[in-house]
């Protein structure tokens, strides 16, 4: 064989080492095939997780055409997740206290031991106070050093929050924010905060405390809880859009129609157009001796996703690709990411 044919030779079998590696370890084909991750979570008519479906039982669809389930699981997979608390200065002492217990029960009783974490607080601007860690006392101390001050930038803590947990260790990512008020402070605009989430993977959670601390202790200790049932979220506002476009961007920036002056009440739609397309979901409690509760169907929710993938040949236009997946049962609604922008 001449030194050429060895050279290409060569070549060929180092591109073929280096697909295999990223099929494995990144779900990311470079032959132009693209393996597109989805969670997906599903509730019967009372709003319960079910948790034992099969992949028979799915069906994804991709710009309207269904695709071939190649990856399928429905054990509770690890989870590298952010926690972004507002820290603005409608946190008064009894709403820190109970944000704080509520937090400290949901990272050390209700997440699983392989789940990592990171904490950001926000109020004028957004910190990271916390990076990536495993160990739920430094989360614990981040938190309980959380000072309220200022106005509220809701929309830069989820545009920070979102590369760091994209580049987490786990294949299911997802944020976590908590807060009691609108959007003040944010300097991005909501536009580019909504291109920014369709293209990522990372799930966003909303609790948007509506109301005061009811009666309830502020307590460190960590009994466990039981794990409310019904209705663990409100369906989103149906809004009317063209098929196979995603939802419309509304508003932008602090100046923009989806905020309101300081000291109102959260704002669901706003939050839910910034976590719906993700497959993550908005859920408002009435005050924050709730919050206990909603930590904890969220916890449940984690504990109770599916995870598919199928691959994709579509081609790198930067354009929104929709995604639609749909289980058997009729009776079942699923939630899951509703498209990707595919970049190259």
């Amino acid at each position: 064989m001449s030194l050429r044919a060895l050279a290409i030779a060569a070549v060929l079998v180092t591109l073929c080492g280096g697909l295999v590696t990223h099929a494995q370890d990144g779900f990311r084909f470079k032959s132009g095939v693209d393996l597109i991750n989805v969670t997906a979570t599903v509730t019967d008519d009372a709003g319960r997780f079910v948790p034992s479906l099969t992949k028979d039982d799915f069906a994804i669809f991709e710009n309207g055409r269904r695709q071939e389930i190649s990856h399928f699981s429905n054990e509770r997979t690890p989870v590298s997740l952010g926690i972004a608390l507002d820290a603005s200065g409608s946190m008064t002492a009894d709403k820190m206290a109970a944000a704080r217990s509520a937090i400290d029960r949901f990272i050390y009783d209700l997440l699983g031991p392989d789940d990592e974490l990171f904490f950001l607080e926000f109020s004028s601007s957004a910190r990271m106070t916390q990076g990536w860690t495993t160990d739920r006392g430094l989360i614990s101390r981040a938190v309980a050093r959380v000072d309220p001050v200022g106005g509220t930038a809701l929309y830069d803590a989820i545009a920070r929050a979102l590369p760091v947990a994209a580049a987490g260790r786990h294949k299911k990512k997802a944020v976590l924010v908590i807060s009691d008020g609108n959007d003040t402070s944010s300097s991005i605009s909501v536009q580019l905060l909504r291109q920014q989430i369709r293209d990522s993977e990372v799930l966003v959670y909303a609790l948007g405390v509506d109301g005061t601390v009811r009666s309830e202790s502020s307590s460190r200790s960590r009994p466990p809880i039981g794990i409310p049932i019904p209705n663990p979220f409100p369906p989103s506002r149906p809004r009317s859009r063209i098929p196979g476009l995603p939802p419309p961007i509304i508003g932008g920036g602090s100046s923009g129609p989806w905020n309101r002056p300081t000291g109102e009440r959260v704002n669901p739609d706003a939050l839910r157009e910034v976590t719906d397309d993700t497959g993550g979901r908005t859920e408002i409690v009435r005050g924050f001796g709730d919050l206990q509760a909603a930590t904890a169907r969220l916890a449940d929710e984690l504990s109770k996703q599916y995870s598919l993938a199928y691959s994709s040949t579509e081609d790198k236009d930067g354009r929104w690709h929709p995604i639609r997946v749909e289980v058997r049962d009729r009776r079942l609604t699923v939630r899951a990411r509703r498209g990707y922008t595919a970049s190259s």
